[in-house]
Order: structure tokens, then sequence, then C-alpha cells
């Protein structure tokens, strides 16, 4: 005797899984920071880029905070090339607002240096080296020291969390409660 099998699968639930769980995977996106660039955003002569870039990690999705005044100064995204010899002829990207946020779009260096030539020359320049897409959520770790001493406790803090967390804690909660009611209903 041949018994049917019935199946209790409707497509619509299913594509409501598959829409719950694909906003899940875009939400995980919402856990890049907000870097002040040189611990305080100031962009000019008195800091020391550098050493601050090294001390930081960067992702893919995280952010630069430079402020300055615009009237003045600028920010421009340069070649490797154009970053060592100051080259402010040929910029990739220019930014003259006084307070502009950069977002990091892919891994590897970038070159910023001043839109004042003279300034670059006196070291208003910075290479942030971009690691990797964040995985998981933790706070920026310092860079490895190797055969340097370590330096010494830093006044500055780690960056700050943006509004978008917790927007992204509610919706993710949501998610899964939207998740568990489409299981429960089958």
């Amino acid at each position: 005797m041949a018994t049917s099998v019935t199946s209790h699968h409707n497509p619509t639930r299913i594509a409501a899984i598959v829409a719950v769980l694909s906003l899940l995977a875009l939400i995980q996106k919402g856990d890049a920071y907000e870097f002040k660039v040189g611990g305080s955003g100031d962009w000019s002569l008195s800091a020391s880029y550098d050493k601050w870039a090294e001390k930081n990690r960067f992702q893919v999705g995280d952010t630069l905070l430079f402020k300055y005044d615009g009237e003045k100064d600028s920010v421009l995204e340069v070649s490797k090339d154009d970053y060592d010899n100051c080259n402010t002829e040929n910029p990739i990207a220019k930014h003259d607002d006084g307070q502009t946020v950069i977002k990091l779009d892919r891994s590897g260096p970038h070159y910023f240096i001043s839109g004042s030539a003279d300034h670059c020359k006196n070291s208003e320049k910075v290479v942030v080296v971009v690691m990797a897409d964040r995985g998981h959520k933790s706070p920026p770790s310092p860079a490895p020291s190797g055969s340097e001493p370590p330096s010494p406790p830093s006044d500055e803090t780690p960056p700050s969390s943006s509004p978008n967390d917790a927007s992204s804690v509610v919706m993710s909660l949501l998610c899964f409660i939207g998740a568990i009611a489409c299981f429960m209903s089958w």
C-alpha cells in the first residue's frame, strides 16, 4: 500500500525564512568603527599620524574622521607615489568641507595627505592599512610591537559605538523573533 507524502512546506513560508536570514546577514555589516584621525580627529601639523595609524587596526567598513579649517586645508586621498612626494596635483579624491568622513571600502593601504604641499612635507599625511572585513564585533586591537618595546599607555580611548549599534541589536532581535515565529507556524 503506497502512502502519499504531504508537504507542509509552503513556498511563501520558505521565502519569508530566506528573507529573514538574508536580513540578518546584512545587519551583521553594522559593526564598523569611526576613527578620529590622530586620536582627536584634528588634521593639522601638530600630530604624528603614522604612529597613531600603526597603533590601530582598520577594517573594511570603518570610517576616518578628519577635522580641519576647510578654508585653509583639505584632505587628499592619493597614490603611494604622490604620498611619498607630497604631490597634490592628481588626487584620487579631494575633501575640503572641514569635517570629512571617509569610508574605508577596500583592504590595503590608503594614502592621505594635506592639500597644502608644505603641510604634507611637514608630516601632515598618513597611511592607513585596512586589514579585511570584520567578522565579529570587538574593539580594535593594537598592532603587534615586534621587536619594539611596548609603548606606554595612551590617553586615547577606543572608538565609541555609533547609534547604529543599538538599532542593529534591535533589528537582530526582531529578525530572530520573526524567524522563530515562521518555524513555529509550520
